[in-house]
């Protein structure tokens, strides 16, 4: 018996294509990350708990002071986790085109396509070493229960959604400007320390603080803080409506220039 074939005239739909792509590039970029790196899982759990040990110990009196009544492990994690976020987004979406250069030879696959799923995975990633990272503060004893699930799911959306915009932008930039990947990896060192993660907005004097402010990502770290720690000074200061505009701008302005230059992409 002979088993009937699709059509050969079947046409599909640009959705459908598009879903197949992203759906095989999300296993390429998948085992890329996670099978072909020696030791790629453990290297996610310990880089960001580096970070919140190596806080921990050097703030550690300061935080009682400044933070009272809450746990400065959950303070920092919160802080270093999302700050993480953007950043592997951002860094990693952004070097997408020249890791899948190959595949631009299929018509069906964008350079957009590449970066998203990224950008995707890194989310998707850094979502499931929160939890495991939660879950490893509540074993030792640490409340980390959000007051409001939903505040911090916003911020961390939002806090992605930039970094969705910074790799769509950086990405098409980076591989018409090569030497604009270098710049950008050095900027990341100064705005970790200026994105408030190792220490609340509220003790900074007001006119630094006022420029502080002006960055977006410490509006997303101090609503996270906010939805963990209801009594939460920070949180007055944080505005999700300003992060969302930086968000939305970015990502369309990120968009713009893939779709301007999406022929000098395929073609580099």
């Amino acid at each position: 018996m002979v088993c009937p074939s699709m059509p050969s005239n079947v046409v599909r739909s640009r959705f459908s294509v598009a879903l197949s792509v992203w759906r095989a590039l999300f296993l390429r970029e998948a085992n890329a990350r996670l099978a072909t790196e020696r030791g790629a899982w453990l290297w996610l759990l310990l880089e960001p708990a580096i970070h919140i040990g190596f806080l921990m110990l050097l703030f550690g009196v300061v935080r009682h002071v400044l933070i009272p009544g809450m746990a400065s492990s959950l303070f920092i994690l919160v802080g270093i986790l999302g700050f993480f976020l953007v950043r592997n987004v951002a860094g990693r979406g952004a070097e997408a085109i020249k890791a899948n250069a190959a595949l631009f030879a299929y018509r069906q696959v964008r350079p957009v396509d590449a970066v998203l799923v990224r950008a995707a995975l890194e989310g998707l990633l850094y979502g499931l070493v929160f939890v495991v990272l939660l879950a490893a503060c509540g074993l030792a004893g640490v409340d980390v229960w959000p007051r409001d699930p939903l505040q911090v799911l916003l911020a961390a959306a939002l806090l992605w959604l930039l970094g969705v915009g910074l790799a769509l932008s950086l990405a098409t930039l980076g591989t018409l400007v090569p030497e604009l990947g270098r710049i950008v990896s050095l900027f990341f060192a100064p705005l970790y320390f200026i994105s408030a993660v190792m220490y609340p907005i509220a003790s900074v004097p007001r006119p630094a603080r006022d420029w502080l402010l002006l960055n977006p990502i410490l509006h997303g770290l101090e609503a996270m803080r906010g939805g963990f720690f209801p009594a939460y000074r920070g949180q007055a200061y944080a505005s999700l409506s300003y992060l969302l505009a930086w968000s939305l701008g970015s990502v369309l302005f990120g968009l713009a220039l893939q779709r301007r230059f999406a022929t000098r992409l395929v073609a580099q």
